[in-house]
């Protein structure tokens, strides 16, 4: 039933969005009786489905220029498909690390029915949006110095504070995968994802499949520090076959296609 009444809640918060162009926290807690903290986990979760814009202290309704892009509805299901995959590997008490990123994000509205959780993360977006949680994890941060390029924290700073804990799980995403190599990025600070792997006892990584295939020259992940790939059913079988052939976990999450 509450999940229900969620949902329901949700569906009305959208449809106040679009009638009004914008909507407060405040207003949206007295009409729902109840708390900031779940009316900010809504909003995360539909930001995160591409159906408002977060602002301070409320929502706004997307812009139009933002609402006529090429097919954002389809781009957004990919990613709430591999986020809800990878939300259904971690177990109440893991210890994460939560890489900086858009995919990587989506994960976090889909964590607040998870017990105990320590998230390490180098992301000041994915701290902000765990604190979000009514059933707020244990938040570590790795500091270090900022990065504009992929807004994270990178360094070897960072690097000693990771080294300094190890952890079940890190969830990581690619800007590229070259199926002969691993993950692949623009960046060139890679040493921080590569500590972050080896302090982890799995590395997942989470990448669309038109990402999959495509070769760009900074190795970051080899394969043989890789232990799971989840992506959407959009992969070809060709490319599905090479992935498993590497030892690798691939798991291709469904998603709506119209």
């Amino acid at each position: 039933m509450t999940k229900r009444n969620t949902q329901q809640r949700r569906h009305a918060i959208v449809a106040l969005v679009q009638e009004r162009g914008e909507v407060s926290v405040e207003d949206l807690t007295q009409r729902f009786a109840t708390s900031e903290v779940t009316i900010r986990k809504d909003l995360a979760l539909l930001e995160t489905g591409g159906l408002l814009l977060r602002r301070y202290g409320g929502a706004v309704s997307l812009p139009t220029e933002m609402v006529a892009e090429s097919d954002p509805v389809k781009v957004s299901e990919r990613k709430l498909a591999i986020a809800r995959a990878a939300a259904e590997r971690i177990r109440d008490h893991n210890r994460v690390i939560i890489d900086s990123g858009t995919t990587t994000r989506a994960i976090i509205p889909l964590l607040g029915n998870k017990r105990g959780l320590i998230v390490m993360t180098n992301s000041l977006n994915v701290a902000g949006s765990l604190r979000e949680l009514e059933n707020e994890p244990t938040l570590l941060m790795t500091g270090g110095t900022w990065d504009p390029h992929s807004e994270s924290f990178q360094g070897q700073i960072a690097e000693q504070v990771l080294r300094s804990y190890d952890f079940d799980q890190l969830f990581i995403g690619a800007d590229g995968i070259d199926l002969a190599r691993g993950t692949t990025t623009f960046n060139e600070l890679v040493g921080l994802s590569r500590v972050m792997a080896e302090v982890s006892r799995e590395v997942v990584v989470m990448v669309e499949s038109d990402k999959i295939g495509r070769r760009i020259p900074n190795l970051e992940l080899p394969w043989a520090r890789i232990q799971t790939l989840i992506t959407d059913d959009a992969l070809a079988p060709e490319a599905r076959a090479t992935i498993r052939a590497k030892g690798v976990t691939l798991i291709c999450a469904p998603f709506s296609h119209s």
